[in-house]
């Protein structure tokens, strides 16, 4: 694999930085300056890209996860990863974590962001291009994670799958997602095979408050 180059990035994409504080720490994220390059203006509903935003469901599962003792015998994947906001900082608080996301544009932020975003403790994250809706992985996961990965109801059987096939016998995963009507009726839906403990959380920005439905959810025996 061709090394990743942060100038040639650069060169590639017309950049801002969003510059945020979360547990403690500050962190500075590259997202698009622009959109209009990465939307199909024949076809605006398909691939649209939802990876350029920084969500706040995000923030408050970077939060969460920079809160949790890291252990190096556990491992961390996070699904849907868009820029990296959440595993780069779960990985710069000590997580060994790899951050999956399938679109090429995302994964090329991503790295860019680990490059801006260096962990003092050298233990960056692995970031790799694939669909967790088709995952191809050669092992499982302590803690599966996301944020936002819930807006359609096609989503609910790969997730599913997912979690069986990618998560350690005990282990956990971790949703922050908007309380909305596909993300509510996941959770009901997957109450009949996990045990779930949710927490509302609320995110204040500019006046505005965001509620966040924050779930852990661990498989029943």
């Amino acid at each position: 694999m061709t090394a990743f180059s942060l100038e040639a990035f650069y060169e590639r994409y017309p950049t801002q930085t969003k510059d945020l504080g979360i547990g403690g720490q500050p962190f500075k994220f590259l997202v698009p300056k622009s959109i209009d390059s990465f939307i199909d203006q024949k076809d605006l509903l398909t691939d649209f890209p939802l990876w350029s935003k920084i969500w706040e469901a995000s923030m408050i599962l970077a939060d969460h996860l920079a809160a949790m003792p890291p252990d190096p015998q556990k491992r961390i994947l996070e699904i849907g990863g868009g820029v990296g906001l959440v595993g780069i900082v779960a990985a710069c608080f000590g997580h060994r974590v790899t951050i999956m996301e399938h679109n090429p544009d995302a994964v090329r932020f991503a790295r860019a962001n680990a490059e801006v975003n260096r962990c003092s403790n050298g233990e960056g994250p692995l970031i790799t291009q694939v669909d967790w809706r088709q995952p191809a992985l050669k092992r499982a996961f302590d803690y599966i994670v996301g944020s936002e990965v819930i807006y359609n109801e096609k989503d609910y059987t790969p997730l599913h799958r997912l979690f069986t096939t990618c998560l350690v016998p005990g282990g956990t995963v971790i949703l922050a997602e908007r309380a909305r009507k596909t993300s509510i009726a996941f959770f009901q839906q997957m109450s009949s095979v996990f045990e779930i403990t949710a927490r509302k959380k609320v995110l204040r920005l500019e006046g505005e408050e965001v509620r966040v439905i924050l779930a852990a959810m661990i498989p029943r025996a």
